[in-house]
C-alpha cells in the first residue's frame, strides 16, 4: 500500500517568544521542520510527503531548502485557520488508498522505528496513535485519579487512508483536539501504541534547549 505522511506545521512562534516560527528556528544547523521530514524519508525511502504551511510562509520555507540545499522531495499544501482545517487540506490531495501519517511538524525526535510501526499497526487495525505514560500525578478538576490510567498522546497518528478521509468529511468541533478525536467520533476504535519520552513537541525556549542534549546525545 502507498504510503503518506502529512507533516502539520501552522506554529507562529508566540510561545517561543521569537519572531521566528517555530518550525524554522535551527537546532544542529538544519530547521527543525528539515528533521521532522528527514525522519520520515529515513523511515520509508518510498513514502509520499505532504507539507502543510501557511501561504504566507512558502516562499520563506523555499529560501530555507535553497539555503541548506534541502532535496528531500515534498508537496506543499496550504493551511487552514485550524489544525482540523490544515489536515483536511492535506488529505484533500492524497487520491489513492494507502496509509496515512500525520504529524506535528515540531517533533524532529519521532524515531524511525516508532514511525514503522505505526505505519504496521494501522494497516492492520486501522488506526495507531502514538502514547506515553503520564510520568507526574494527575488530578482532574481537584480531584486525583490513577495516572496508570492516562495516556500523553504524541504524534504520529496513523490510518488507513480510507478511514481518516471518511471521518474528516465532518463539521469542525471544538473537541477535536487531534486527529485521533476526529476519527473517534466517527465510531473507530483507537488503537494506542508506545511512544518516547524524546519524541518532544518544540514549541518552548526551554524545549529548545532539551532539543541540543537530544541532537547530542544521538549524534
Amino acid at each position: 500500500m502507498k504510503k503518506y505522511a502529512i507533516i502539520v506545521a501552522g506554529g507562529s512562534g508566540s510561545r517561543m517568544r521569537s519572531n521566528l516560527p517555530k518550525q524554522f528556528i535551527e537546532i544542529g544547523g538544519l530547521p527543525v521542520l528539515m528533521h521532522t521530514l528527514n525522519r520520515f524519508k529515513e523511515a520509508f525511502a518510498d513514502i509520499n510527503l505532504i507539507l502543510v504551511l501557511p501561504e504566507s510562509q512558502f516562499d520563506f520555507w523555499e529560501e530555507l531548502c535553497q539555503k541548506h540545499h534541502f532535496t528531500v522531495a515534498h508537496q506543499l499544501v496550504k493551511g487552514g485557520n485550524s489544525r482540523f482545517q490544515s489536515g483536511k487540506n492535506g488529505l484533500a490531495v492524497i487520491e489513492t488508498d494507502g496509509i496515512v501519517a500525520v504529524h506535528d511538524g515540531v517533533r524532529p525526535f519521532v524515531s524511525t522505528d516508532i514511525i514503522r510501526e505505526s505505519f504496521e499497526v494501522a494497516q492492520v487495525k486501522g488506526t495507531a496513535v502514538v502514547s506515553v505514560a503520564s510520568k507526574d500525578s494527575v488530578r482532574v478538576n481537584g480531584q486525583a485519579i490513577d495516572r496508570q490510567t492516562v495516556r500523553l498522546i504524541q504524534t504520529p497518528q496513523t490510518f488507513q487512508a480510507s478511514i481518516i478521509k471518511k471521518a474528516f468529511e465532518t463539521e469542525e468541533l471544538s473537541t477535536f483536539t487531534d486527529d485521533a478525536s476526529v476519527v473517534e467520533f466517527a465510531g473507530l476504535e483507537i488503537n494506542l501504541i508506545e511512544g518516547s519520552y524524546e519524541n518532544i513537541k518544540i514549541t518552548t525556549p526551554e524545549d529548545l534547549e532539551w532539543a541540543e542534549i537530544i541532537l547530542k546525545r544521538n549524534a
